[in-house]
């Protein structure tokens, strides 16, 4: 049934009311395929944690393009050309740059599907949704790969520090109330300007910038990386691998049709083809949650304690250290498992585990963020900083975790 008013304004928590900047924007936000990132959380399983941490990819989305108005007008006010048709296919583009999104976000990209990720999938989304909109996503898809000769705009879209990274990091400090994230994302667009056609900040900014990097590394330990969320997305990547390998096996399980048709098809880059497409526009977490609540109650000891175990919150303990856990004490804690149950080496390998996380908030080697002086010079901002920590920033810290199940009498 076709709409018969159009909404053209939104009411945002972080931002207030965001305008709809036209009707191509409009009519893709009411597309079912973007429609669908309203049931795609936008930080997987962190509401086990943070339980306010219940937004999802449609919000982001919005709120991108919402930043990006605040950028277009910016750079335009500072001189900087940008017609209207480049000015929609960047709404185009900072709108769409998540559609690829699974359920849960990322879990499914490392279960699912193999070598297919979120980029990868959000690209075949727009290269269809072209098709359906007379080719007039064209020049938006050229800025999302890069492939459009002026850089900056990709910047926009897709750099470390693009509108993406200004939105999420400031929602989701509001939504898990870890003020950490909370950064001045009005004053850093304020604060944009092009030179060489390159994204610059101009030298007032650079406290702005500073904090955007010290935000960005403490909401990676704090929020993204917490432990119990990494145990969590674990435990749900091991739930749909177990899943795909006992349907292989010719057992029954009940799923929804288009989860059933990722657990039944081996899924690569190569065959994810329009109607693999098709299958993976209707999943979304609802499909993953109703699956796991009724394998909780399946035969199978692996499948039906791994959802047990998410959907009653009850995770594995989870240890992080600075040195990757001994072969030793893994074994130690596999052979009690199998001892206590009876299971194998290979089913307790789903319950012992280990694996390593790291977190890098500044990539100095490539995509720099430059400061731009008065004098006209340009920068790296670590170079200009006098915060001596802004410099640590750029060493990846790499620590290591182990699961096990906790100790039941």
């Amino acid at each position: 049934m076709a709409s018969q008013t159009k909404l053209k304004i939104l009411n945002d928590p972080i931002y207030g009311f965001i305008t709809i900047p036209n009707d191509t924007v409009f009519r893709i936000i009411e597309h079912p395929y973007f429609q669908r990132l309203r049931r795609i959380s936008q930080m997987g399983l962190s509401y086990l944690v943070y339980p306010g941490a219940h937004h999802t990819r449609f919000h982001h989305a919005l709120g991108c393009v919402h930043l990006m108005q605040k950028a277009v007008r910016v750079l335009k006010h500072k001189g900087v050309k940008i017609s209207k048709v480049e000015e929609e296919a960047l709404m185009i583009a900072i709108l769409m740059h998540d559609i690829g999104h699974g359920p849960f976000s990322h879990a499914m990209e490392h279960s699912l599907v193999e070598g297919v990720d979120h980029e990868t999938i959000s690209l075949l989304f727009m290269e269809k949704m072209n098709r359906d909109f007379n080719q007039n996503l064209t020049l938006a898809i050229q800025i999302f790969k890069g492939s459009y000769h002026r850089k900056f705009m990709n910047q926009l879209i897709s750099s470390q520090m693009d509108m993406d990274r200004l939105d999420y990091l400031k929602r989701d400090s509001f939504y898990t109330g870890a003020v950490e994230g909370n950064i001045n994302s009005e004053r850093l667009i304020t604060m944009l300007n092009v030179v060489n056609d390159e994204l610059v900040v101009e030298e007032k900014g650079i406290y702005s910038v500073e904090k955007f990097l010290i935000g960005r590394r403490l909401m990676y330990w704090q929020v993204y990386l917490h432990k119990t969320s990494l145990v969590a997305e674990q435990l749900l990547i091991r739930v749909l691998v177990r899943a795909k390998e006992l349907i292989g096996q010719g057992k029954t399980l009940h799923a929804s049709g288009c989860l059933m048709y990722f657990l039944e098809n081996k899924v690569n880059r190569d065959n994810f083809n329009e109607d693999t497409l098709e299958m993976f526009s209707r999943l979304d977490d609802n499909d993953v949650i109703s699956a796991m609540k009724e394998w909780m109650y399946s035969d199978d000891f692996v499948l039906s304690n791994l959802c047990k175990m998410i959907i009653n919150r009850d995770l594995l303990k989870v240890k992080i250290k600075k040195k990757r856990p001994s072969k030793e004490k893994l074994e130690q804690r596999s052979l009690a498992l199998q001892n206590k149950y009876g299971i194998s080496a290979d089913d307790a390998s789903y319950f012992v585990f280990e694996g390593e996380i790291a977190n890098l908030a500044y990539k100095r080697e490539t995509d720099n963020i430059n400061i731009l002086h008065k004098n006209g010079k340009i920068n790296d901002v670590v170079k200009v900083s006098d915060q001596f920590n802004l410099k640590a920033l750029t060493n990846t810290v790499t620590k290591y975790y182990m699961c096990y199940p906790k100790v039941k009498d």
